[in-house]
């Protein structure tokens, strides 16, 4: 097996390069008779992409998206779902004069380790861009998801040491950095040009929220919901921990603090994030991604070539400050394609 896909009902395998021609995505395993449009996905693929937020890369891919099968007179058909999206602002200039340069941060010296070859420009497969691709599978997912009635939310809970300290989700796509603390825009936006300016990147915390996930989803022991939520997480670049209902708090509570009672009513507090010996149990599914700084940094560093020579190197080229806010809806995505995975495992859907 390669890696390259995902999920056992809902399957989705990803393809393509940060410079190649195009990337894309195919499904397979989607439910007949559902409506999908292209629109549906640029809709989804436009909230990802560089739009002049003040951390996001100068880079402007339009991500136009053309449906190559599996849906019909705007209805899916249940066969594969083939998604293709081109690459149209590609520079690799910047990039020729470190080919032979190990990037700290990067998957630069673990992907020459592993193939004895790599695509340098950008990073190639290793690269955010290919995330592009998970955001157009997400946006099929997430058709299957509005016929169930279940929500995704993700929303930016902290940039740069900056914490949203409000919770209002209809300001989340009212402000460049999908936060729902508008009183934290205005601080974020500072210190992300504070950070900038210094030619260093930030990280921060992407929230998740899965609103009407019914009782009941994820296999036992290996198959775990929260097991394939928090690896569908991980396997985004960025990301380096996934906590899920109090998380690493946890740790620190007593099981008198930490147990969620249960009522006639339902449970009364959610401390386990929806989800119980990794099984669903109705309540909304919270889930926290840790999200590193952007490794394409212009302060110079050390580092080896692909000699094994001491060396040091700084990163130029159109790069992100943080992969926030760009990561919020990949986080989405792949929350939303583990749901419809188990979904479609548990049962017939209606």
């Amino acid at each position: 097996m390669s890696g390259n896909s995902f999920g056992k009902a809902f399957v989705v395998t990803t393809w393509g390069e940060s410079h190649g021609k195009a990337l894309g995505a195919v499904i397979d395993g989607c439910p007949p008779r559902l409506r999908l449009t292209e629109s549906d996905i640029q809709n989804e693929l436009d909230r990802r992409r560089a739009r002049g937020a003040p951390a996001s890369t100068t880079r402007r891919e339009p991500d136009k998206v053309e449906i190559l099968s599996g849906v019909f007179e705007e209805r899916t058909t249940g066969t594969p779902i083939s998604l293709l999206i081109h690459n149209k602002d590609v520079d690799s200039k910047a990039y020729e004069a470190i080919k032979d340069t190990f990037r700290p941060g990067h998957g630069d010296i673990t992907y020459q380790k592993k193939y004895a070859i790599r695509d340098y420009r950008g990073g190639g497969r290793a690269s955010g861009r290919e995330t592009a691709a998970r955001v157009a599978a997400g946006a099929v997912a997430r058709a299957v998801l509005d016929q169930e009635g279940i929500t995704v939310t993700a929303y930016t809970l902290e940039l740069a040491g900056i914490r949203a300290q409000k919770m209002d989700l209809e300001d989340v796509e009212k402000n460049p950095f999908l936060t729902p603390d508008r009183d934290a825009v205005a601080l974020m936006e500072k210190k992300i040009e504070e950070i900038r300016t210094c030619g260093d990147s930030a990280g921060g915390v992407v929230e998740v929220l899965v609103h009407g996930c019914p009782p009941g989803l994820g296999e036992p022991v290996f198959d775990k919901l929260d097991a394939d939520l928090a690896k569908a997480l991980m396997s985004i670049g960025a990301v380096k921990a996934v906590e899920i209902g109090v998380g690493m708090e946890a740790a620190r509570l007593l099981g008198s603090e930490c147990n969620d009672e249960i009522t006639p009513e339902g449970f009364a507090t959610n401390r386990s994030g929806g989800i119980l010996a990794g099984i669903s149990n109705g309540d909304d599914i919270i889930l926290r991604a840790a999200v590193k700084p952007i490794p394409s940094i212009q302060i110079e560093q050390k580092t080896i070539d692909i000699h094994s020579q001491p060396t040091t190197i700084s990163v130029k080229g159109r790069h992100d400050i943080s992969a926030i806010p760009r990561i919020v809806p990949v986080c989405e995505a792949m929350v939303r394609l583990v749901i419809v995975d188990h979904l479609l495992r548990q049962r017939v859907l209606g």
